[in-house]
């Protein structure tokens, strides 16, 4: 999992509450190999009208978000199904952050261990930053893990929480796996201490 500290990228404005995962990437898709480019099918039908062409009228089909890295999204982000594939899409789709009031809880934890970081800011705060972005496409915003801060488009800083594990992880680049094999020698300790015990009872 590539590591994540510090992002400074394009932010994407996407001024929608209750975006569900259903509507992140369709049911349709959901049997495609984890080896497929999720990308292709992040907001698939709400990104294409009934004939499948592109939509103009659908913030991500402008250019302008081509570079697009991280989404300023609406409450309660990433609500509906537990299915995985939505945060599989949001990331081959490029983005690496989702600032948000709230998530849904499954994406939330799905989105920690797959490498996509969802930060948690103040409503009214999420609401100024979209007017900042939409006011002015294109602009950049960074979102510091190390820190644990955003800075807004216009500079304003602004601080967020998240538990120590996950942040640890994205820090350092591990799903959970990787993390166990950082743990590999105490494990093993433990195991001869517990084979040593099991000895003294034969």
């Amino acid at each position: 999992m590539e590591a994540f500290t510090r992002l400074d990228a394009v932010a994407a404005p996407l001024a929608r509450s209750n975006v569900d995962t259903d509507q992140i990437v369709p049911a349709l898709y959901l049997q495609k190999p984890r080896s497929d480019n999720f990308g292709h099918y992040l907001f698939h039908d709400v990104r294409h009208d009934a004939s499948g062409a592109r939509r103009t009228d659908f913030l991500l089909n402008d250019p302008v978000y081509a570079q697009a890295r991280i989404l300023v999204a609406g409450r309660n982000f990433g609500c509906g199904s537990s299915r995985e594939h939505a945060v599989w899409a949001l990331h081959d789709g490029g983005f690496r952050a989702v600032v948000a009031p709230s998530f849904g809880d499954i994406f939330h934890t799905n989105a920690l261990k797959n490498g996509l970081l969802p930060v948690r800011l103040p409503e009214d705060v999420v609401q100024a930053i979209q007017a900042e972005l939409l006011a002015a496409p294109g602009s950049r915003m960074q979102v510091d893990l190390q820190a644990q801060t955003v800075t807004r488009p216009g500079g304003g800083v602004v601080p967020f929480a998240i538990d120590p594990f996950p942040r640890h992880c994205l820090l350092q680049g591990l799903d959970e796996i990787d993390y166990t094999l950082t743990q590999r020698q105490r494990i093993e300790d433990f195991e001869r201490r517990r084979a040593a015990d099991a000895d003294l009872f034969i």
